[in-house]
C-alpha cells in the first residue's frame, strides 16, 4: 500500500511540475507574392508588404487582396483547414497538455499579372464616339465598360421654372435675370 501512495504521489508531483511547461500551437501565415513588395489584405486587415507574416488563431476561408502599382489588384479567397490535432478533441490535449511546441505555417503563393493599359488610339476613338452620341441626344454611359443601349434618346430638359421670388431666396440672395 505504501508503494502505491508513494508512486501517487510522484506521480502528482511530475504532472504538476509539467505542467507550466505545456507547450501550445504557433499558427503563421506568409503571403508571397511574384513579383513581391505588394501590399497585402487579409480579411481587409493591412499585414504588411509581401512577403508578410501574420499570426493567426482561428482556421476557416480568409479573404487575400494583394495591390501593386502597374499589376492588377488580386483579390482571391482560400479556405485554411486545420490539421488534424486540431480537430476536436484532439485540440485540447495538444494545446493545454502537450508539452511541446507545434509550428502550423501555412503559406499562400499569388502571382500578379501586370495590368494592360488600352491603346491611346482606342481611348481617343471611343471618347469621340461618345461625343457624338452625345450631340446626336444618345444616352451617355452610365456605367464604366457598359455600352449604353443604342439609340435611346436623353429625357428632354425640364419645364422652364417660373423666377423665384424674393421669399425663397437665401439670406442676401438676388433673384437670377
Amino acid at each position: 500500500m505504501k508503494v502505491s501512495q508513494q508512486r501517487i504521489r510522484q506521480l502528482l508531483a511530475i504532472f504538476l511540475l509539467t505542467l507550466p511547461c505545456t507547450g501550445c500551437v504557433r499558427r503563421r501565415l506568409l503571403v508571397r507574392t511574384n513579383p513581391p513588395g505588394a501590399l497585402v489584405s487579409v480579411d481587409n486587415q493591412v499585414i504588411g508588404t509581401s512577403p508578410a507574416a501574420s499570426s493567426f488563431t482561428y482556421y476557416g476561408t480568409r479573404d487575400f487582396r494583394v495591390e501593386l502599382d502597374g499589376y492588377r489588384t488580386e483579390t482571391i479567397r482560400r479556405q485554411l483547414r486545420p490539421p488534424w490535432y486540431e480537430l476536436p478533441p484532439l485540440d485540447f490535449i495538444v494545446e493545454t497538455l502537450w508539452p511541446f511546441e507545434i509550428r502550423d505555417e501555412r503559406i499562400i503563393d499569388i502571382e500578379l499579372v501586370p495590368q494592360e493599359l488600352a491603346p491611346v488610339d482606342t481611348i481617343l476613338t471611343r471618347a469621340e464616339s461618345l461625343r457624338n452620341q452625345s450631340r446626336q441626344g444618345v444616352a451617355p454611359v452610365t456605367n464604366v465598360g457598359v455600352a449604353p443601349p443604342a439609340g435611346v434618346p436623353l429625357q428632354p430638359p425640364p419645364a422652364q421654372l417660373p423666377p423665384a421670388t424674393p421669399n425663397f431666396l437665401p439670406p442676401g440672395g438676388v433673384p437670377l435675370p
